[in-house]
């Protein structure tokens, strides 16, 4: 069960998180990162971050590159959020692929409902 303080701060880190990787990803053209979700340790010192990124295809590729960034990106974060929180929380990245997940359930059943249909036409 997540408390209250700790729902506050993760909706604070995933703005402030959202907000660092949208000026950065604004330098390289084509590639999109959002922050999902983020989920803080009941201590208030590890917050895991779970990112989708568009293209899929560049997906690991991103993530690798941020999580050797994870000190550089912490301390922008920390920045940020000086007044509001008094010690930033260790940052792990985790690649969010349930809006790949999605779309494969989706493509699985519009085949199978499309399939019944062609079988009724012959």
């Amino acid at each position: 069960m997540e408390s209250t303080r700790q729902a506050k701060i993760s909706r604070l880190i995933q703005k402030e998180l959202s907000e660092i990787f949208r000026q950065q990803t604004a330098k390289t053209h084509g590639v999109i990162v959002s922050v999902s979700t983020v989920r803080v340790s009941p201590d208030l010192s590890i917050a895991k971050a779970y990112l989708s990124v568009f293209p899929s295809a560049k997906a690991q590729e991103i993530i690798e590159s941020i999580t050797k960034n994870a000190k550089t990106i912490r301390y922008e974060l920390a920045q940020k959020v000086r007044f509001q929180l008094r010690k930033t929380p260790e940052l792990s990245f985790y690649l969010d692929d349930s809006l790949d997940y999605i779309e494969k359930i989706d493509s699985l059943l519009g085949d199978t409902a499309s399939k019944p249909t062609e079988e009724a036409a012959q």
